[in-house]
């Protein structure tokens, strides 16, 4: 089994694989990354942990794909906001909180370690990098940035770490006037 490669995400997929991946997403929206185990997911699927490993050849292969759906949905939502609202920070940082809060579980699998960029479809990240780096006029440093200011804030309000009476919607204004300031 550990000398099986991890599929690329965003390869094609067999159905029973796609299947184990939407069962997986499902148990880690509902339950969090740390129920994400190959057992659980088995369980979930009703079938035994080692039919999942016919598919995937540990857990962390599970995980790429779901990381890679996550950088892909990311994308669509930004390049929608850049569509609709083109060079607006704030129309992108909407998004962003608004895919992060409404898939926190998912959010965290992705962003609260080490980005497996071998695994991912080459491009995948760029893509999803895209639209902040044009808001930004092209400036990488700003765009990472900013980037580290938006997921500060969504991670930290994931999290519940900011007080019930925060005006978050404040903070991310402040935050982006304070990051972007002319000239």
């Amino acid at each position: 089994m550990a000398d099986r490669p991890t599929p690329r995400a965003g390869t094609q997929l067999s159905p029973r694989a796609r299947e184990i991946v939407a069962a997986a997403r499902a148990l880690l929206e509902e339950s969090g990354p740390a129920a994400l185990t190959m057992r659980t997911l088995a369980d979930h699927l009703g079938i035994k942990a080692p039919s999942l490993y016919k598919h995937f050849p540990d857990k962390h292969g599970v995980e790429v794909e779901l990381i890679a759906q996550m950088l892909d949905e990311l994308a669509e939502a930004l390049e929608a906001a850049e569509a609709r609202d083109p060079g607006s920070l704030q129309a992108l940082a909407e998004a962003y909180r608004t895919y992060a809060l409404a898939h926190p579980h998912l959010y965290r699998l992705a962003t609260e370690r080490p980005l497996p960029r071998p695994s991912l479809p080459p491009g995948l990240e760029d893509r999803a990098a895209l639209p902040l780096l044009r808001a930004c006029g092209g400036d990488l440093d700003l765009a990472r940035a900013t980037w580290a200011f938006a997921h500060g804030m969504v991670i930290l309000e994931i999290h519940g770490r900011f007080p019930g009476d925060a005006d978050l919607e404040a903070a991310w204004k402040r935050g982006l006037q304070a990051l972007h300031r002319p000239g």
